[in-house]
């Protein structure tokens, strides 16, 4: 069981207890909904329902942990604990009602530093998670696996800021590096181009076939859906053949997960 220590230690009972070890592989951020501090995010898991994060955070940045890291809680699905043992840890995180304003400066701040301890303390690889399984740093809807029923959480103006400030800061101040590809890094040849044009186009008739069949909701969709999931993740497999960097290949990689995952949630 590990503690972060500039977290306010918060121990949820039973559940510190009573629920299984994992081995953290994953950090998933949340909003809450609720414009609440860390104390009134525990009373809410401890009296209110029987699922909860790791962490909470109020709007001033604050943290408090209410469930050591090596051990599951249930705030994402099927990344709490996978049979392998390996599980997400999770924050939530004070926001409007609708989850659609920015996280401010100190909650910023807060997530960045927390981020480093976990890549630090439990050898978090400091990426993007490119799959549901995959280990690294992701938001909550960034996977379908990580929500019983789709999910819009942390919002927009999260999902901007993760991408562009939290996971960057988190990167920067772990290796004093950034994850920001330079604009030779990202140059493509006609020939790549042109191949990337076809594949994209490729992979936007897959995406539109499975968000029809999500609509129609038939019961033969989940054995369609796996097949057009899987004629997706070979389209993106050829991407490969491209010549691409490491850095151009985990871009359009996060991109392809992140519309995934809301087609599978419509």
């Amino acid at each position: 069981m590990a503690w972060y220590p500039a977290a306010r230690k918060m121990e949820l009972q039973p559940e510190s207890d009573s629920q299984p070890a994992i081995r953290p592989t994953q950090f998933i951020l949340h909003s809450i909904a609720a414009p609440w501090t860390k104390e009134r995010i525990f009373e809410y898991w401890r009296d209110s329902t029987n699922l909860e994060s790791h962490f909470g955070q109020s709007y001033d940045g604050s943290i408090a942990q209410f469930i050591g890291t090596e051990t599951r809680a249930d705030a994402n699905y099927l990344a709490n604990r996978r049979p392998d043992g390996t599980g997400a840890v999770s924050i939530e995180t004070a926001s409007n009602l609708q989850h659609t304003d920015p996280w401010t400066p100190e909650q910023i701040e807060g997530l960045i530093r927390l981020g480093v301890w976990l890549h630090q303390h439990h050898g978090i690889p400091l990426r993007i998670c490119r799959s549901a399984d995959d280990p690294g740093y992701g938001y909550h809807r960034l996977h379908a696996a990580w929500s019983t029923g789709g999910t819009a959480c942390p919002g927009d103006a999260r999902v901007q800021q993760f991408r562009d400030v939290v996971f960057p800061g988190i990167v920067a101040a772990a290796t004093g590096t950034t994850t920001a590809p330079s604009e030779d890094d990202m140059a493509l040849t006609k020939e790549q181009d042109e191949k990337l044009t076809y594949l994209h186009w490729k992979i936007q008739r897959l995406y539109d076939n499975l968000g029809m069949l999500a609509w129609r909701r038939k019961a033969d969709d989940g054995r369609e859906m796996s097949q057009i999931v899987g004629a997706i993740d070979a389209r993106v497999q050829a991407l490969e053949t491209t010549g691409l960097t490491d850095a151009q290949m985990n871009r359009i990689a996060d991109l392809v997960a992140d519309k995934l995952a809301h087609r599978l949630a419509e």
